[in-house]
Parts: C-alpha cells; sequence; structure tokens
C-alpha cells in the first residue's frame, strides 16, 4: 500500500505500484499520511503490519475464545522462538516492564496482587537497580509498581547498593557502550547475589538473533516490542523469560481485573497478531531484506551526494535499530537550508514525507510538533544534518524520497 496523501495520484505514476486506495477513513478524517523516511517512531505510529497479520487479525475478530487459554498456548509457542522459559504478549515493551517487576514483587500471592503499588508493610521489595547511564524515562514502568530505582557506575557502587530491598537488577542494551559494567557482568553479580536480571530491548531488533540472544545469555526477563521491526501491532509488546516470573507477571494482567495491569489489555486479535508478526519475522531472508536496504539507501545517497556543499555518510548503529541510515549534512555557505527548514518542507511537500534527525530520535511536544531532549538540542542550534532510513519505506517510495530530497537542496542554492 502507498501512503495516501492528497497528491495520490502523482505517488501512482512515480511508486512501483499497481494502485492506490484513495477511499479511507484518514483521508476522510483529513489526518495527514506519509513516506515514512525516519524509522519506527512510536508517535509516527510505529511499523505498519504485515498483510498476514492484518488478515489474522480480521479472521479471528469473528470468533470468541478464553483469555488465558489463549495466552498459555501463543506463550508456549513464542517461548520456543524466542528461547525462554515462557513468554507473554503484552501491550507493548513498557507494560511488559511493568508487569514483570510487579510479577517479581508479588510472585504467586494474589494478596500482594492486590497491593500493588502500595509496598510499604507488604514484605515486598522495593529498589531496582540500573547503571546512571541506562536510567532513562522508560524506567517509569518500574515506579508504576511502587519501586524506586537506584543508579550506580561501577561493580563497587552496585555491590554496595544492593540489600534486602533491592528486587531486581536491570540493563538498557540500547547503552550497554555508555556504562561501566558489560552484559557479563552485570549478569554476574545477579547469580552471585540471587537476585533477578532484566534488559530493555525494545527497539533492538533487527538483528533477527537479538530476539533470542539474551535469553540465551541467562537474562531473567526480557522486554521486547513488537510494533517496530517485527511489524505486530503497534500496541503489542513482549514479556519474556523465566517461567516462574512470568507465571506471577501474568496475575497482575488483564483478564484480572484487581490489579496494577489492568490498563494494560491486550485483545485476542492483537496476541494472534504479534504471533504470527513474530512467526514472519524470524522466517524473513534478512541477507535479502539487507541488501535491498543499502540498495535503496545507496539510490537516494547517489541522487543528492554531487549537489555542490552536499557531504552523505551511511552509518550503522552498534546497538539498536541496526539498519543503514543515510546521514546527509551540508555547507549553509551553498545551501541556505536548516535542518529543521528541510524536514518541514518535505513534511509539507507532496507527498508528505517524514525525515529523522541527524540520527536522533525527535518527540511530539505539546504543540505537535518535533523536539528533542534540551541536552541534545542545546548542542545541536546550528544543525544543517538530516537523516534518512530506508527500512520503513513501501515498495518504490526509496525513489521518491531521493527525488523530494534533490529538489529540495537544488532549490535552496545559492
Amino acid at each position: 500500500m502507498a501512503p495516501l496523501a492528497i497528491g495520490a495520484s502523482s505517488i501512482k505514476s512515480m511508486a512501483e505500484t499497481s494502485s492506490v486506495n484513495e477511499s479511507n477513513l484518514l483521508n476522510e478524517l483529513g489526518v495527514r499520511t506519509f513516506i515514512n523516511a525516519a524509522g519506527t517512531l512510536t508517535y509516527m505510529s510505529g511499523s505498519l503490519m504485515h498483510p498476514e497479520v492484518v488478515k489474522t487479525i480480521k479472521d479471528s475478530s469473528t470468533h470468541f475464545c478464553m483469555m488465558d487459554e489463549l495466552q498459555d498456548k501463543v506463550g508456549e509457542s513464542i517461548a520456543t522462538m524466542v528461547h525462554s522459559e515462557a513468554a507473554t504478549v503484552t501491550s507493548g515493551a513498557f507494560s511488559a516492564m511493568t508487569l514483570g517487576l510487579a510479577g517479581i514483587l508479588t510472585g504467586n500471592d494474589l494478596k500482594k496482587v492486590e497491593q500493588l503499588p502500595h509496598l510499604a508493610g507488604t514484605g515486598m521489595k522495593s529498589e531496582v537497580i540500573c547503571q546512571k547511564s541506562h536510567d532513562e524515562r522508560y524506567n517509569h514502568a518500574f515506579l508504576n509498581t511502587g519501586c524506586t530505582i537506584v543508579t550506580v557506575e561501577t561493580i563497587e557502587e552496585l555491590e554496595k547498593a544492593i540489600n534486602e530491598k533491592t528486587a531486581m537488577l536491570h540493563f538498557l542494551n540500547i547503552a550497554a557502550d555508555k556504562g561501566k559494567i558489560n552484559h557479563e557482568d552485570w549478569l554476574a553479580i545477579g547469580k552471585k547475589y540471587n537476585i533477578p536480571v532484566s534488559i530493555d530491548i525494545a527497539a533492538d531488533v533487527p538483528p533477527v538473533s537479538n530476539i533470542w540472544k539474551f535469553n540465551d545469555m541467562g537474562f531473567d526477563l526480557v522486554f521486547l516490542s513488537g510494533g517496530k521491526a517485527i511489524r505486530g501491532p503497534q500496541s503489542a509488546g513482549l514479556l519474556m523469560g523465566r517461567k516462574h516470573i512470568i507465571e506471577a507477571a501474568r496475575l497482575s494482567a488483564p483478564p484480572r481485573g484487581f490489579n496494577v495491569g489492568r490498563a494494560h489489555k491486550v485483545n485476542k486479535e492483537e496476541i494472534l497478531g504479534m504471533y504470527v508478526a513474530l512467526k514472519k519475522y524470524i522466517a524473513t531472508d534478512h541477507e535479502k531484506e539487507w541488501s535491498q536496504w543499502e540498495s535503496e539507501i545507496n539510490f537516494i545517497e547517489n541522487e543528492v551526494k554531487n549537489i555542490k556543499g552536499i557531504s552523505t555518510k551511511i552509518i550503522i548503529p552498534a546497538l539498536g535499530n541496526i539498519t543503514p541510515n543515510l546521514i546527509i549534512s551540508w555547507d549553509p555557505a551553498y545551501i541556505q537550508l536548516t535542518g529543521k527548514d528541510l524536514r518541514e518542507n518535505l513534511r509539507n511537500g507532496n507527498p508528505s514525507i517524514e525525515a529523522g534527525f541527524a540520527g536522533l530520535p525527535l518527540y511530539p511536544n505539546q504543540a505537535g510538533s518535533e523536539s528533542i531532549d534540551p541536552k541534545i538540542a542545546a548542542t545541536l542550534k546550528g544543525e544543517n544534518r538530516v537523516t534518512i532510513t530506508v527500512w520503513m519505506l513501501q515498495q518504490g517510495e526509496y525513489k521518491i524520497v531521493g527525488k523530494k530530497l534533490k529538489e529540495a537542496f537544488t532549490n535552496a542554492l545559492v
């Protein structure tokens, strides 16, 4: 399916697709659609589900089933695929983080399940330890259980911080290169003190091997988003890990209604859609997929690299979203355009295109426009860069992106 925009007819002539469906609710409501050259950002609606996933959702919507039975069966199959003792479908990776920690805190004690997030006087543990560089916004998922977060920087500090209140040691994979303690040493400390160890790999697929790598390494809980590279439902995720913890975690999850996770409802269609998406992703020819990404990113680079003042570089992130990224930068002496100007030009063009911010994620602010972490923004006030990714492009769209970038830069030449 090609993006649906006001100029859909122009997309039809340029993209390698046979037809464009111009009749849909997004157009009817006046909601802008766009070509996604930025990546699997949640505020941009993540990724697009595979047709097989959409069909699964549609087909399963005509039948009733018992939710626990479905989670049992799907969880067993997913656990085999990801090399874990157990697994369950959650309403995203954030949900998996809250529910996983809840399972550690309560075990199978229903009274404790009902008491969360009120930990005082319950006998439950109340602290999660992570490295200072791993304490980022999504760790708020742990606060939902009533726990507090303790940060450390060295192994010595970690061992001193462990006490009778310590519930879990948490590791953020995408920040592995920023901390002083690596995966193996973090795991070793958890094992030494018999404390469960978790890892957040929400956006760290591809590569496909990451789906089972951390289960194989021995992490007790692994949190993964389903609505990014796997292209399952945007509102789905996976909680993988030790069977006794997953079983306890499900006591804090729907369909039960007396717990901290009642709002984390995931319907039968999403559970089955996540299962089908995971099967398809694992079975994908990833070498062929990579070759296609390289070909498309090279095409876009060739469209702009010879323009006066342009510099290009293809990078591959080391830890998360490991796909080819094209960084385009330019000399303002030749091209009178800022990165923000370029992104807005692409966004307001026909068709609308979303580009990335020099390899850094953007977030919507209250006004609905883009913003980044103030600490990052302070170092990039004069930025003349954008990032282009191709892994969320649909068939033929790389040609459109290349053409529109070339036009934008050419029109801005001094």
